[in-house]
């Protein structure tokens, strides 16, 4: 088993429950770790025997931009993609940062993190 880390990547999205979160937006960060046989790559050097990371930042990207109330239903999005997607991926964690979120204090961010397992 291997490990692949795309940590950091950072979008400019429209998740919240309130109505201006719909409107003006906000920064979020999103780390995500998933686990692969990486025993062929290894050998072939081939990125067709791997899980592509570009892949991986593009569904995130692209789930991210896809509004959502709660950061937990956008999280579990972007595992059931990959999921789906990259039938070579057996777990996945992924992290959901809300980058100075408006809860009335000094936060610097709100994170969720899911783990979840190919069934």
């Amino acid at each position: 088993m291997g490990i692949i880390k795309l940590k950091n990547i950072r979008t400019y999205s429209f998740h919240g429950c309130l109505v201006e979160e719909s409107k003006i937006g906000s920064d979020y960060s999103v780390d995500l770790e998933i686990k692969t046989d990486m025993r062929k790559s290894m050998e072939t050097d081939q990125l067709s025997d791997t899980v592509d990371y570009v892949l991986l930042n593009k569904i995130v990207v692209e789930e991210m931009a896809i509004r959502s109330q709660l950061l937990e239903h956008v999280a579990h999005r972007i595992v059931k993609r990959i999921f789906v997607e990259i039938a070579a991926v057996s777990t996945i964690i992924v992290s959901v940062s809300k980058i100075n979120p408006p809860i009335g204090g000094d936060v610097e961010a709100v994170t969720v993190t899911i783990e979840e397992y190919r069934s």
